[in-house]
């Protein structure tokens, strides 16, 4: 388009200013072309050449354009185009252009030759050019000369030479001129340009009222008939097919408008004033019934287009509720919970599409009732069209809108429990998963408690710590193993709520059970041996603490010490019979030396108890010798004393007896 419009803008600056003013005839040659391109080179003009333009002719290829517009689309826009645009045959040219101007290939006389033509135009524009370029510099040369002051035995400075030989340019000038005005002789005397000016007869001007008679009956009688929209896409294509016959049949008598207004137009620059009125109401009766007929065409055509909007998105949406619940009547059996989401996702998508079209089967339908209320009114004295049948077509447009949105409801209203039971299959598969999960967890933590509890505690205090972290233990997989219990029954409340007899937890219970089994006989197992463990460790602290203890508090450590040890020996039987071992040996070996270690400290204490009573009964034997001697020296002391006494009572028992002789 950049370089038509500088061709065109180059061709324009060949004529003179008088030439224009008198207005060009632009020849649009559409036979090997499309419509749109046609269309944007009238455009085109519009931008370009505007006021230079009186009339474009677009000669037709003998297929007219399939579902085009014709001429008037342009014709109507005259006054904004700036000049008026008719679409003819190309052997009907000579209507508009005189043969004379006309070339063999549009049924004119015009000898052109365009190789010719542009040959001479190179030659005149080279010596044009050379000629303009030597005037001036031979200017120059002659001022220099007379001004210059330099000897004029010396050279002459190169710059002032020419820079092309006078000669030469002169030659080519006298040979162009010959040409031209051998071709001007031969064109004058073959009765081309120089004969007579052609004019409009004053007898074409009967096709007038042809025209207006034809406009206002057979034409309009044609537009009234054609008020349907169809009822389906392709009616719609077909009532546009015969829409554009009307269109062809009305660009004949508008072509015929277009001739006549012109030799309206040539007549009234010489007519008199008598003439000249009559002339002017004849012109505008024509202009005013040919306005009108491009109104209706055009508000004809606007329905129709809108109509074939309206249809196609009708078809579209029924197709898209068509899709919608066929994926609504198809049974969901998806593998997995991301399955479900994918499907509800596009489930969504789907309805969103839906309600999309239903928003714009709406808008087109308002539009294609806007269109059909707002159509050019015809002539009071016309009869006009019948309401019947445009009460038809707008009943029909709201019965077809109505039509889906009631599907559209339905489709809703299943969407609704298809989201329901696709949300229900997410509920359930995560409830499986989640059930998997709670059945792995409690593995884990019986694997756990297997390998890593095995320690008893070194004192009593850690190993009341560790019953409570053992509890808390136990407590966790306790809430796991519900955790899974209440999943599993939500799987089958789901399922019974689907309907989905096929499903079930399948073996995920009895893992779950079984697993609960093993590990509660472990925890068991392992609360009884802390348990053990901490009534060996407090009766052992208690008999290391004590300073007197009996041999019953010793041997009850012993025992229960010995019973620990044979606890840690011995295997975790499961309900079905299978043996495991808590930890590995080395394990169960560390813990069982922390047991003896605490023997062997309480046989040290018996030993240590054992000789504090020998070291006593020494002692009490010693003591008891002591008193025995103090005794025996006690025992002594008095025999002496008795015999002194008794020897003293002998005597004074003689002293009486004495005594009592010499009285007697």
């Amino acid at each position: 388009m950049e370089e038509l419009s500088a061709t065109l803008d180059y061709l324009l600056s060949i004529p003179s200013v008088k030439c224009k003013a008198r207005g060009f005839t632009v020849i649009v040659d559409g036979r090997k072309s499309q419509w749109n391109i046609v269309k944007t080179v009238v455009l085109m003009l519009q931008n370009v050449i505007p006021a230079e333009v009186s009339l474009v002719c677009v000669v037709k290829p003998d297929e007219f354009w399939d579902k085009k517009v014709t001429h008037f689309c342009f014709w109507k826009e005259k006054d904004r185009l700036g000049f008026e645009v008719i679409l003819v045959s190309a052997n009907k040219l000579t209507r508009y252009i005189e043969p004379c101007q006309l070339t063999d290939d549009f049924g004119g006389s015009l000898d052109y030759d365009h190789n010719d033509w542009l040959n001479k135009r190179l030659v005149f524009e080279k010596f044009t050019r050379e000629s303009t370029s030597l005037l001036d510099e031979l200017s120059i040369i002659n001022d220099s000369d007379k001004s210059s002051t330099v000897d004029k035995e010396k050279s002459a400075d190169l710059a002032l030479l020419p820079s092309f030989d006078p000669e030469t340019v002169l030659q080519t000038g006298h040979e162009l001129l010959s040409e031209l005005q051998q071709r001007r002789f031969n064109g004058t005397e073959g009765g081309g340009q120089g004969g007579p000016a052609w004019c409009p007869m004053d007898e074409e001007l009967l096709a007038q009222p042809q025209v207006v008679t034809w406009l206002q009956g057979p034409g309009s009688e044609l537009l009234k008939t054609q008020q349907a929209i169809g009822d389906s896409m392709r009616a719609a294509q077909t009532l546009q097919q015969k829409h554009e016959e009307i269109e062809s049949q009305h660009s004949e008598w508008f072509a015929v408008y277009v001739e006549l207004n012109q030799q309206i137009a040539a007549l009234l620059s010489a007519g008199e004033e008598e003439e000249v009125v009559e002339l002017k109401a004849l012109q505008q009766q024509l202009s005013d019934v040919c306005y009108q007929q491009a109104a209706q065409l055009e508000c004809r055509q606007n329905v129709l287009q809108a109509a074939q909007g309206f249809h196609t998105t009708t078809q579209e949406l029924s197709q898209l509720l068509d899709g919608l619940l066929g994926m609504l009547c198809a049974d969901v059996a998806p593998a997995d919970g991301a399955s479900i989401q994918q499907n509800l996702k596009l489930l969504e998508e789907k309805l969103q599409t839906v309600e999309a079209g239903l928003t714009s089967l709406r808008q087109k339908g308002a539009q294609l009732m806007e269109q059909m209320c707002t159509q050019a009114p015809w002539p009071l004295e016309e009869t006009e069209c019948p309401a019947g049948e445009q009460q038809d077509n707008v009943q029909h447009i709201q019965g077809v809108m109505e039509e889906m949105q009631l599907r559209k409801q339905r489709c809703e209203d299943m969407v609704d429990v298809r989201r329901l039971k696709m949300l229900q299959m997410v509920q359930l598969f995560k409830c499986e998963e989640d059930a998997l999960q709670s059945v792995e967890w409690l593995g884990e933590l019986l694997d756990a408690l297997l390998k890593t509890h095995v320690r008893l505690g070194d004192e009593s205090q850690e190993t009341t710590t560790m019953l409570d972290k053992n509890r808390k233990f136990v407590d966790v997989a306790q809430s796991t193993y519900d955790y899974g219990r209440q999943l599993l029954q939500a799987t089958v409340v789901l399922c019974q709520s689907l309907r989905c007899t096929t499903r079930s937890s399948g073996d995920t219970l009895p893992r779950l059970n079984r697993i609960w089994k093993q590990f509660s006989v472990c925890a068991e197992e392992r609360q009884q041996r802390l348990e053990l463990a901490l009534n060996f460790h407090t009766a052992a602290e208690r008999v290391l603490q004590q300073e007197c203890v009996d041999s019953e508090s010793l041997d009850e450590v012993d025992s229960s010490g010995k019973t620990l040890l044979d606890r840690l020996t011995m295997p975790v039987i499961f309900p079905d019979g299978t043996e495991q071992y808590f930890g590995s040996p080395s394990d169960t070996a560390a813990a069982a030396e922390c047991v003896r270690e605490r023997l062997l400290l309480v046989e040290e204490r018996r030993l240590q108890l054992q000789e504090l009573g020998l070291h006593n009964e020494e002692e009490e034997d010693e003591e008891e010798e002591h008193v025995l001697n103090g005794q025996e020296a006690r025992l002594d002391v008095i025999g002496e004393e008795l015999s002194e006494k008794e020897d003293q009572d002998e005597e004074e028992e003689e002293e009486e007896g004495g005594g009592g002789r010499a009285a007697g």
